[in-house]
Formats: C-alpha cells, sequence, structure tokens
C-alpha cells in the first residue's frame, strides 16, 4: 500500500484524532490560562457549537464522501493542476500547496465580510457571544459547502499531492482552534509568535463588534497575508479584556447560542451593507 492508498483508508480516522487531540488539549489549556471571563453559559455553547460541527461533518461526508483528499487523488491521477505539469521534489510541493491554499482561504474570508449576501451566512460564525475554541467550527452548513467548492477549484486548479491536502487539513483544524482559543500567552511569545502565525490575540480583534475590527485580521494561519494587503490591526481599542465579542444587532441567544436560531441566523433581518470597504471607525481617521 502506497502513501496515498493509506491516507485515503485512513483519512477519517487521521483526521478525527486530530481533532479530538487538539480539542482536549486546548479545552485543558483554555481552563489553566483563560484570557478573558466568560459571559455565556459554557455548556450552552459548547453543546450547540459542537452540534452544528457535527452537523456540517455529516451532510459533507454524505455530500462529498471522498472530500478534499479524493479531489486531490482523481487530480494527480489525470494530471490536473499547475503542480503535477512541473517535475518538482515532493517537499517543495508540499510547502508551495499549503502557502498558495492558506492564502485562498484569507481571500475567501475577505470575500465573505465583502459580499452582504455571503456575510449573511458568515455572520453566524461572528455572532457567538463569547470567543472559545469552538468559536472556530461553528459556520453555517451552506457557508461550508460553499468553502468546499472553493477548495475543489483550488485543489483542481493547483495540484497538490495529496499528502499535501491532509497536512492542510490539520493545520486548518489546528489553527482555527488555536487562534479562537480563550487562551493567554505571554505577550513577548505573542509578538514573536504573529510574526508568522496568527495568534489568538491577534485573531480575537477579528471577533469585535466593531465594524473596523472586525473587517481585520482575517488570516487563519500565516499572518504575513494581513500585513501584505493592508487589513493587519496590532490591537482593540477596548483591549482583550475590555472589548465585545459578536455582532452589535444579534445579542439575543436563541438566535445566536441554540442551534435552530443560529441554522436560521442567515435568513433573518434585510440584506445589509456590511462589507469591507466600511473598514474606519467613527471616533478614528482612516489611514
Amino acid at each position: 500500500m502506497d502513501l496515498n492508498e493509506y491516507i485515503l483508508a485512513h483519512e477519517k480516522t487521521i483526521r478525527m484524532g486530530f481533532f479530538f487531540g487538539i480539542l482536549t488539549i486546548m479545552a485543558v489549556w483554555e481552563v489553566l490560562a483563560p484570557r478573558r471571563a466568560l459571559t455565556v453559559s459554557k455548556a450552552i455553547r459548547w453543546t450547540n457549537n459542537l452540534g452544528i460541527v457535527f452537523l456540517n461533518s455529516f451532510l459533507l461526508r454524505l455530500a462529498f464522501p471522498a472530500a478534499a483528499v479524493g479531489v486531490a487523488l482523481f487530480a494527480q491521477q489525470h494530471g490536473w493542476g499547475l503542480l503535477n505539469y512541473y517535475p518538482l521534489p515532493l517537499w517543495l510541493t508540499v510547502v508551495i500547496s499549503i502557502v498558495v491554499m492558506d492564502m485562498v482561504i484569507y481571500l475567501q474570508h475577505v470575500m465573505v465580510h465583502a459580499i452582504p449576501l455571503f456575510w449573511r451566512l458568515h455572520r453566524l460564525h461572528h455572532a457567538d457571544l463569547d470567543y472559545d475554541l469552538t468559536t472556530g467550527a461553528r459556520f453555517h452548513p451552506i457557508e461550508i459547502f460553499l468553502s468546499m467548492g472553493i477548495k475543489f477549484a483550488t485543489i483542481i486548479v493547483l495540484g497538490p499531492p495529496v499528502v499535501a491536502v491532509i497536512l492542510f487539513e490539520i493545520i486548518l483544524n489546528f489553527m482555527a482552534m488555536f487562534n479562537h482559543a480563550n487562551v493567554r500567552l505571554p505577550m513577548v511569545l505573542d509578538r514573536l509568535l504573529r510574526l508568522i502565525v496568527v495568534t489568538p490575540d491577534m485573531h480575537r480583534v477579528h471577533h469585535s463588534v466593531e465594524d473596523d475590527e472586525a473587517n481585520s485580521n482575517f488570516g487563519f494561519n500565516l499572518s504575513v497575508w494581513d500585513r501584505l494587503f493592508g487589513t493587519y490591526r496590532d490591537q482593540p481599542r477596548a483591549g482583550h479584556e475590555g472589548m465585545t465579542i459578536g455582532i452589535h444587532k444579534f445579542r439575543d441567544m436563541k438566535d445566536v447560542s441554540w442551534l435552530p436560531g443560529m441554522l436560521l441566523l442567515p435568513f433573518k433581518g434585510k440584506i445589509s451593507s456590511y462589507a469591507i470597504n466600511r473598514r474606519h471607525w467613527d471616533g478614528q481617521d482612516e489611514n
């Protein structure tokens, strides 16, 4: 059995093992060194946030049994994608693949903030009244399908090796839980880490109720994209303990913390003008 066959045969086990392992580590870290005091029942939030995770996983398995790894194998077998046209060392194609797919995730994240219709889907992620590792996994099923379509298209155009796709999926899960975690890092360590990767303090700014702060720090893994494209913001105005998490007009728990309300959230209210060009604050001059 070669590497591709092994990964395909054990892909679900590998991903689930990493998911629950990382979940456990980050959950313990949040208890030992929390960054903020939580304001909502953790039992309610975790039950419903993880509930939508398992719902999304079930729907994805039902619709796309082979998932991204299967698409990568199909592209490889048919010679599709840029990386299948050029004989590069495996390690280099893996690095290129992970960096390019990371950039695509960044651009996708900007897109779902910039287009009001997509923002309606994405606001479920932002409407969480607290910020912890489960926030990083709460996405509406329709947005998950949109994201999967973009991922499939990227794989077909890029042609990454199967091992790069599975590594990227593991990194995606790890970083989503890490940079959404309610954990305290020493300031010096945070400064050093965010030169390369997105830290919890860096990404927490993105979950502020303030429009200009929510429209910043879009990266999920490499911090270079926010710096390169001018969307980086160092700290929230009110500080991490004083900032308000969520969306101004969605503060009712039945809408944002219970699964039925969460699933209906994209269909509530009129389509607003909330878009990427609202990146300045009324009390702050534009840069």
